[in-house]
């Protein structure tokens, strides 16, 4: 059963070679599905002879970026705008959601019972990843709107036979007492609210040592993979924080490590390539890459080498045993090797900034911010100076004392930053995926 903890086991203990055997028969039979009935594959790969023998023939078909998915979509009725990737009619499908708009306007996404099903799988390697059971109580700190957010996560849940506390509708004093109430042992949030949670329980000085959380999952943007975001989540909390990534076009693709150092591609169920910032052509092991992914299980809204926009370190392991050398009963001991993203996401293509010829991403700054446990929230504003990047930040800090922030900021990044003082409570609070980079290049 493809859903099973033992066939999660044994994928994660698959060797290189075999992995990959695995991916292509997978890859084939998704192409040999939707291709007759999905005319924006056909169109894209006409021409191309079934079945793929090699991952270098895969590597020549054209790449998808999300502007295509939303141009000139399909209707139907004259109403419902439908993204140009879907197989089949829109009869067939079940679930609808839309991604968050962070980066553009939303894109609805649309999901048959299969393909919601294979959402749930996935989903099911993050559950192993956070040791939850159960025997939980799991609070889903999001709003339960068209975002796909935890949606997914949630019927996850349900399938494992765990209590879900749906947390929908709700401000965030309601959410702690609500937790309190019903002794949440597992949260469901960004890294943002995590951190935003803390917050509004010292203001009413709630004391968190009293609830019963254990575990936090965390998604939407990056932090669960960042050592000082991580380690203030964990240390307000004392609670175990596990990474996870996704794209709503794409679905559940990562799950973190139990030391917190990045996250995991879910390699049985999604095609990962890497391909170097700095030059063209496949990126080395350890080096900055844009991460391309191919869904291998979602059919009626297939995905093939994608642009997520993402830069990512891949590593690659050697260490582990075949699958045929480990035997059953060990395979729960920590054996993976999917492929591994040191530090997780590390940001957004569009994100990166070059300050004085020094590339920098809005994680690698809030690295060092959240270092500074006065510091309760921030903003960053990058705008251009001549030919150059110039980056401003803002932050609310308690000692009031900006100038000892941007000595650090200085030291560790090379580099000058202006650093301003913000009122308290001046700067946006998020629930979602926060929005705390300001882009005024393009302005």
């Amino acid at each position: 059963m493809r859903g099973s903890f033992e066939h999660r086991r044994r994928s994660e203990a698959l060797d290189r070679e075999a992995l990959q055997a695995y991916q292509l028969t997978r890859v084939n039979e998704l192409l040999a599905t939707i291709l007759p009935t999905n005319s924006f594959y056909a169109e894209k790969l006409a021409g191309l002879a079934l079945p793929l023998r090699s991952f270098e023939q895969l590597a020549e078909l054209p790449m998808t970026v999300k502007d295509e998915l939303s141009r000139a979509p399909h209707t139907e009725g004259g109403a419902l705008a439908t993204p140009a990737n879907l197989t089949w009619p829109i009869d067939q499908y079940v679930r609808f959601h839309q991604t968050s708009g962070t980066h553009g306007k939303p894109l609805g996404v649309f999901d048959t019972e299969e393909d919601w099903q294979w959402w749930m799988d996935c989903w099911q390697y993050v559950l192993d990843a956070a040791e939850v059971t159960s025997a939980d109580r799991v609070m889903l700190a999001f709003s339960f709107g068209p975002f796909i957010g935890f949606w997914s996560a949630r019927d996850a849940l349900v399938a494992r036979g765990t209590l879900v506390v749906p947390g929908g509708g709700m401000n965030t004093l309601a959410r702690l007492d609500l937790m309190q109430r019903t002794a949440t042992t597992v949260l469901l949030c960004t890294p943002t609210y995590a951190l935003h949670l803390v917050e509004v329980a010292e203001e009413h000085k709630i004391n968190l040592g009293k609830f019963a959380v254990e575990r936090i999952i965390v998604a939407g943007e990056p932090g669960g993979s960042v050592e000082s975001v991580r380690s203030r989540i964990e240390t307000a909390w004392q609670a175990r924080v596990t990474d996870h990534s996704g794209a709503s076009e794409v679905g559940p693709w990562g799950y973190g490590d139990p030391a917190g150092k990045g996250l995991y591609v879910l390699e049985s169920e999604f095609l990962a390539e890497f391909y170097s910032v700095e030059h063209e052509g496949s990126a080395a092991e350890g080096e900055l890459a844009h991460l391309v992914l191919t869904s291998l299980g979602r059919y009626g809204m297939p995905i093939l080498r994608y642009r997520t926009g993402d830069l990512v370190r891949p590593r690659w392991s050697s260490e582990s045993l075949s699958s045929e050398e480990v035997p059953s009963a060990e395979l729960g001991a920590g054996t993976n090797r999917f492929v591994f993203l040191d530090g997780g996401v590390l940001g957004r293509a569009d994100d990166m900034m070059v300050i004085r010829g020094v590339n920098i991403f809005p994680s690698s700054v809030e690295q060092i911010l959240r270092s500074f446990p006065e510091v309760t929230e921030y903003r960053l504003t990058v705008r251009k100076r001549g030919e150059m990047d110039e980056l401003i930040v803002e932050v609310e800090d308690r000692l009031q004392s900006p100038q000892r922030i941007a000595e650090e900021l200085g030291l560790r990044l090379g580099l000058k930053v202006e650093v301003r003082l913000a009122p308290a409570m001046s700067l946006p609070r998020f629930e979602g995926k926060a929005r705390r980079f300001i882009d005024q290049r393009g302005a």
